[in-house]
């Protein structure tokens, strides 16, 4: 059964323990606690009442960067056509593409076509929704 209390989600294991679930942002602040020079992992862990070895996996999480915020998916208008077109043109001096700024992607299952200057972070967040 799981419960929650002061935002934070209590679950009641079948032996009758309690066990305590972190939001990614609290797991943060305890590792960067963890961080500062002359902290202990034990002593900080101690004051938040979690294993040491489980900070320790959180601060492996965090440096690979899975301890940031969920940010909200940004949308992107995208025109999905099954036609390819029959000719592709011929090869562009390379300072005329680069003026255009063109990214096609096929994944086999959509075909994401990019016309200008993309932000990569939104590119990214595409591709990585298409992948799933």
């Amino acid at each position: 059964m799981a419960a929650t209390q002061n935002g934070e989600t209590v679950v009641r294991l079948e032996n009758g323990e309690r066990r305590r679930f972190r939001s990614k942002q609290e797991r943060r602040q305890i590792v960067e606690e963890t961080l500062k020079p002359g902290a202990s992992v034990a002593l900080i862990a101690r004051e938040h009442g979690v294993n040491a070895n489980q900070v320790f996996k959180w601060r492996a999480q965090y440096r690979k960067g899975r301890l940031e915020d969920d940010l909200p998916a940004t949308l992107l208008a995208v025109k999905v056509s099954d036609a390819f077109p029959s000719q592709r043109p011929q090869s562009h001096p390379k300072s005329e593409a680069k003026k255009v700024g063109v990214i096609d992607i096929d994944l086999g299952h959509a075909r994401v076509h990019i016309q200008g200057a993309a932000d990569p972070a939104c590119v990214r967040a595409a591709l990585e929704s298409l992948a799933r």
